[in-house]
């Protein structure tokens, strides 16, 4: 649907008494009202999607969030520009949870439906130019030049011309400057073109002509006829022998894609005079982007502990809203999860599976397209515009009942959720940092699932404090699964200290002994290996070895990462890169060496370790592209890798029959980081990673490199005693005031300007002391990293009393203070960010 707006603004009915209230893609407080022309009142409602101007210049789309009589008090309403849809996009309850999610994570709605709606269900618009119709080059005092007389003589033919069809009239790359001279010399209007971003995908299409379909002498006749043109007998064998018309005349209604004929080499000549001629017909179809699958119905075989575990959680589905499901890595979780979407859809209701990763949807979706077939939609960050707006109108229209998605999916057009299933649900990948909205998808689900009036099923190897805690206090019922699936047994763990392996010089490359024996064992055996450093690059940073200079980016308060690969240098919070000097620019020294340890380098090392091995790489870099993660799990499944170096991305869902050994790099990494959940990160990144091994009949075997071999937390882990760590961190919490015994907010303050930014943080700090709500208020302080992107960085915690008044209450408050603010000049350049559950 294309708009264009020129005097419509003044030609709209402005006598209607009717309103409605639009949600817009913007950081503002409330809805704003327009008024509703007479010729929509009886299209319009809740949920439809609409174009609205939003002050003097954009234009922008917006979602009805009410219909009302009543005219906005403080401003005259303008008109609505267009209805954009003949059917609601949005349901009433969608807009219910985008304003939960709004209230309880202190950010606007408008935020909420950005975040929500895929980019191709909003609007772009596109720059056009035409003649200004009072123009005259006989009377105008503004001589041209020949690139302008020649762009205006291009318009005396057309209506309009785009800025692309302008640099192919006059043949440049850029034709900013001609197009504002020409306007100076009011020889041109420049307008905005509104149209929709998404397209359906269309297929060019051939058939034979029905009548020959019905008369069988004639379409012999057709071949005698041809068979002197050995070409046009080819495509016409070539389409009867794709498409068996004479067995199942229906297929012919759909026909043959054309390019099935031209890829095979056929002549497109010959098929234009086959069309020209009434043999076949070419036609436009609308396809999906996503290939037909049949699903199967051969019945999942549970074990009897999966049996008990699943009676014990539809038990407990008669109680509680919501499940934990704690089930040890390999116990056979996703068959469970099978079981439980089947019956949920045999019932008429949806589903909504979550998972934490893109790397983990990918192995997941091929397990369980097995089962569903095409029915099942997928939905992540890595599809294109079109490819989400299809899944998006898949369920609106019923075609897709059950959606595998990441946390982006918890937005989508349900409106019957029966179940929302978690998995891997203690991962903080489900937390949103930036932009707002910054929710946390669990929790958020959780809510969406009530909202449905649904059911939520978590699971996890190692559940959250949070989540167990819910679970011990009966907030949620609990299941348990604590033997592995089949004959598969639980990982063998070692520890190897570092230390000693130095003094002993037998430290090589940073690999311990006991680490390249353990890898060196599984080559031998021709199985496969898996190593885990939670940092990419070639090494943390570049060190000059004389005098101790440390690269450091130019816009943020951290040092440069080395990356090997491009030999250059960069900043992993603004993607600022610059490449490695030859000398220190410091001392002129030509010592310079990288320090620390990351993906890239263990990569290099492991070559040099082991040069038969073939090794590959996977983190952020390695899987950019769309299928990025998708090839890589592809080569390492069918056998073609034996060593695989990863991210957190290898620490979850990942099933492969031939991993036996797991190597952890640097333990002391991951535990001894400042935040208050390192320690139940740890537990959960090793125990996760280590479940890798040994998933089938050959027992794993785990090496935990580390320095403090004496650490009782390794201890806990190698005996699986998740509970007694989980009493001993939760005591400490108590006693010191961290979740889930109290609600944290961190308030970040923002600005160019150090001491802007610091008497900004200061002055929100007092006024926040102010509300009367139980609470402790911690900071302001500088961040941890002081400046991001030249912006400077302070920030406060708040520590809430649990109880719902209180969180309300103090985030209302805050919420005015915020907008006080705002509107003070001397702090209205100032970035104020509110997170709610931050950590």
């Amino acid at each position: 649907m294309e708009t264009l707006f020129g005097d419509q603004l003044e030609q709209a009915d402005s006598s209607s008494g009717s309103f409605a209230d639009i949600i817009l893609p913007v950081p503002i407080p409330k809805m704003f009202t327009y008024k509703i022309p007479k010729h929509m009142l009886e299209e319009i409602g809740i949920g439809f999607r609409v174009i609205v101007q939003f002050g003097r210049k954009k234009i922008l789309t917006g979602i009805v969030g009410k219909v009302h009589q009543k005219p906005p008090a403080a401003y005259e309403a303008k008109p609505i520009l267009d209805l954009l849809d003949n059917h609601a996009t949005v349901n009433p309850i969608q807009i219910r949870f985008w304003a939960w999610m709004a209230d309880y994570y202190c950010c606007h709605i408008g935020e909420v439906m950005n975040a929500a709606l895929p980019s191709g269900l909003k609007l772009s618009s596109e720059s056009k130019i035409q003649l200004n119709p009072t123009y005259d080059l006989d009377t105008s005092p503004y001589p041209l030049d020949d690139r302008e007389a020649l762009l205006l003589k291009a318009l005396e033919n057309k209506e309009e011309m785009s800025y692309e069809d302008c640099e192919v009239v006059l043949g440049i790359k850029s034709i900013h400057g001609i197009i504002k001279s020409l306007v100076i010399k009011e020889a041109i209007l420049v307008f905005e073109q509104v149209k929709e971003k998404y397209s359906p995908k269309v297929e060019s299409r051939i058939r034979l002509k029905t009548e020959l379909l019905s008369d069988k002498p004639a379409l012999e006749a057709l071949f005698n006829a041809i068979s002197a043109k050995p070409k046009q007998e080819e495509i016409l064998l070539k389409y009867l022998q794709e498409v068996p018309v004479y067995r199942q005349p229906e297929l012919n209604q759909k026909g043959l894609e054309k390019k099935v004929i031209t890829d095979a080499g056929m002549s497109a000549s010959s098929l234009k005079t086959l069309v020209k001629n009434g043999v076949l017909e070419e036609f436009k179809l609308i396809v999906s982007r996503f290939e037909e699958e049949e699903g199967s119905d051969k019945p999942i075989l549970l074990s009897k502990e999966q049996e008990i575990a699943q009676t014990k959680i539809k038990d407990s589905f008669e109680e509680k809203h919501t499940v934990l499901l704690h089930g040890i890595t390999g116990s056979g979780k996703t068959e469970l999860y099978i079981t439980l979407i089947q019956e949920a859809l045999a019932g008429g209701s949806q589903v909504l599976l979550l998972l934490p990763e893109i790397a983990l949807t990918t192995h997941m979706v091929g397990r369980l397209r097995q089962v569903f077939g095409s029915s099942m939609g997928v939905y992540h960050s890595k599809y294109s515009d079109n490819e989400r707006v299809e899944v998006w109108n898949g369920i609106l229209s019923g075609k897709l009942s059950f959606v595998v998605g990441v946390r982006s999916s918890i937005f989508l057009p349900f409106d019957s959720i029966g179940l929302v299933i978690v998995d891997e649900e203690h991962e903080p990948s489900y937390k949103q940092y930036d932009p707002a909205p910054r929710f946390h998808a669990r929790d958020a689900a959780i809510m969406l699932a009530w909202l449905h009036q649904a059911k939520t099923l978590l699971g996890s190897a190692t559940p959250s404090f949070e989540s167990f805690y819910n679970a011990r206090t009966h907030k949620y019922g609990y299941a348990s699964m604590e033997k592995r699936y089949g004959e598969a047994q639980l990982p063998e763990y070692q520890l190897a200290d570092m230390l000693v392996d130095k003094k002993k010089n037998l430290l090589k490359l940073d690999f311990t002994r006991l680490m390249r024996e353990k890898i060196q064992e599984a080559l031998d055996r021709q199985e496969q290996v898996l190593i885990f450093q939670n940092r990419r690059g070639y090494a943390p940073y570049i060190s000059c070895e004389d005098c101790g200079w440390i690269p450091e980016c130019e816009h943020c308060d951290v040092s440069l990462t080395y990356h090997q690969f491009g030999e250059e240098m960069r900043c992993h919070y603004c993607g600022f890169k610059e490449k490695v000097p030859h000398v220190c620019p410091a001392c002129g020294s030509s010592k310079l060496g990288a320090v620390g340890l990351g993906t890239e380098r263990i990569e290099e090392s492991l070559s040099l370790l082991f040069p038969e091995a073939r090794i590959a790489r996977m983190d952020l870099d390695t899987t950019r592209s769309k299928y990025g993660y998708q090839r890589l799990l592809e080569e390492f499944g069918s056998g073609n890798v034996d060593i695989l170096v990863g991210t957190q991305m290898i620490t979850k869902g990942l099933d492969f029959d031939r991993v036996t050994v797991v190597g952890v790099m640097d333990a002391d990494r991951i535990l001894y980081f400042p935040d208050f959940r390192a320690g139940e990160r740890a537990f959960q990144q090793i125990t996760q990673v280590a479940g890798r091994a040994g998933r089938r009949d050959k027992k794993g075997q785990v090496v935990i490199q580390t320095r403090r071999p004496e650490q009782a937390i390794f201890q806990q882990i190698i005996s699986g005693d998740y509970r007694n760590f989980y009493l001993q961190e939760m005591g400490d919490r108590q006693r010191f005031f961290y979740p889930p015994f109290v609600k944290l907010l961190k308030v970040t303050t923002r600005h160019k300007d150090y001491k802007t930014a610091e008497r900004a943080a200061r002055h929100l700090h007092n006024l926040m002391s102010a509300i009367q709500v139980k609470k402790i208020l911690l900071g302001p302080e500088k961040g941890l990293i002081g400046k991001i992107k030249n912006q400077f960085i302070f920030e406060s915690v708040v520590k809430l009393d649990r109880s719902s008044n209180a969180q309300a209450h103090f985030k209302q408050e805050l919420q005015q203070q915020l907008e006080a603010l705002q509107s003070d000049k001397d702090f209205r350049s100032v970035r104020f960010i509110v997170d709610v559950d931050p950590y």
